[in-house]
């Protein structure tokens, strides 16, 4: 079976079709290029002229394709990117030729948006990676298969070419559920869940703008499904009521929803201490601990949530590929500060 990766290094490629060929062209040749192309990608070098069947250019992706047909395609060498590269530090965890592992800090956005066009992860990895960056869609860029927010910490995963991203995306699309892909979170919230583990299943919309959700009641509409499981690691300062001065937990999501576990852990009445957006009630939860570790509370930037762990298949080799990171001196700092209760 051909490598679909060496494949991908060979910029023109001939194929002939068989005696069972049929359908279109674009379903004929995605299936051909095996993971080499995505269908939307096949597309856009048929409409591009850079595909001919028997030596003349094959505009039209509908076009029939017939035992016999003298397929040859070109790749195009990947365009610049559109955001430039900056010389921004990375802690990289692990690097090959496919993919990229890093532990992001807080306060780095991911990709460039409205009001950050730069100073973005992707602007650091474009100047990290250069030449080894063989481009995603017909684009030198990295492939961004998940997110952290700009104020989350902890480890990602970014593809340097179209196999891994494709290889990546799915993993991250089927959230573990029948795959190797593990993901799981450090939230440090003020009190103690009821349950010390549990599973929140609600619903996540829009509340009112482009960022923000809420829970809704029902799915439809812009409501999607959104679950995460949480468990209480440690407790901090718990007295003979079960009560607790802060409790660490950990989550793993079974859905990739915006915010989904700032959201649900409000829900759940113990929102993430520093988050501005979803924990109103924070500042008079923080009332009743000692001035010292209120002042230390109430003057965390961020929500305190860290993605410690990711694992996932190597879209390559197959191997099974596992990075913990541990908290940042931020957030390690505010746990120590609960410890010392």
């Amino acid at each position: 079976m051909a490598d679909p990766f060496n494949e991908a290094s060979s910029n023109k490629k001939v194929l002939t079709a068989d005696e069972s060929a049929s359908g279109r062209i674009d379903a004929w040749l995605t299936a051909q290029a095996g993971e080499d192309l995505s269908r939307s990608r096949v597309k856009a070098l048929i409409k591009e002229g850079a595909v001919t069947v028997n030596g003349e250019p094959a505009r039209d992706p509908h076009r029939k394709i017939r035992p016999g047909d003298a397929v040859s395609f070109s790749i195009p060498d990947p365009e610049d990117p559109e955001p430039k590269g900056e010389a921004i530090p990375l802690e990289v965890l692990y690097e090959d030729d496919d993919l990229i592992v890093i532990a992001k800090p807080s306060g780095l956005v991911v990709h460039p948006a409205a009001g950050n066009w730069t100073g973005t992860l992707v602007n650091a990895l474009i100047h990290h990676c250069g030449a080894s960056l063989s481009g995603i869609g017909g684009v030198k860029r990295p492939g961004i298969v998940h997110r952290l927010d700009k104020d989350t910490s902890g480890v990602m995963v970014v593809a340097k070419n179209d196999i891994a991203h494709r290889h990546l995306a799915d993993q991250f699309a089927d959230h573990g559920r029948t795959g190797a892909l593990e993901r799981a979170y450090l939230a440090l919230v003020l009190g103690r869940p009821e349950r010390l583990a549990g599973t929140i299943n609600a619903p996540l919309g829009r509340a009112g703008d482009r960022v923000r959700r809420a829970v809704k009641r029902e799915l439809g509409g812009d409501a999607r499904e959104a679950i995460t499981h949480y468990r209480v690691v440690e407790r901090f300062a718990e007295t003979p009521d079960a009560q607790a001065a802060a409790s660490l937990l950990e989550c793993r999501l079974e859905t990739g929803r915006t915010h989904q576990i700032r959201v649900h852990l409000t829900h759940l009445g113990h929102p993430l201490i520093g988050d501005r957006d979803y924990g109103a009630a924070l500042r008079t939860k923080s009332n009743r601990l000692p001035e010292d570790l209120k002042r230390l509370v109430d003057r965390f930037p961020r929500q305190a949530l860290h993605a410690f762990l990711l694992q996932f298949e190597h879209p390559r080799s197959g191997d099974i590929m596992r990075f913990e990171a541990p908290p940042p001196e931020d957030m390690a700092a505010l746990l120590n500060g609960f410890r010392q209760l």
